[in-house]
């Protein structure tokens, strides 16, 4: 369990409003496309504080802001090293 990739989506008010509800349904069904969905650990989080800049995704280490239903999916191919 140690060896794998925690994702935590922002599903605090401000954040989900802006689109982090979509957010979570683009990022489950790219998993499972891609054969990840065992590798990560995917959760959300009340608050990550960082409201202002939102909506906020973590992958790891890595704090993306100002994600949308577009730009996920960029994101997460980006991270894992997969050709959108």
């Amino acid at each position: 369990m140690d060896d794998m990739i925690e994702i935590v989506v922002c599903m605090g008010s401000s954040c989900y409003s802006r689109g982090n509800n979509e957010t979570l349904t683009i990022i489950k069904d790219f998993l499972i496309e891609n054969g990840l969905d065992n590798q990560v650990v995917f959760k959300g989080e009340l608050c990550s504080g960082l409201c202002k800049n939102g909506p906020n995704l973590r992958i790891g280490k890595s704090i993306y802001s100002t994600v949308d239903s577009v730009s996920v999916t960029a994101i997460l191919a980006e991270h894992f090293g997969i050709k959108a």
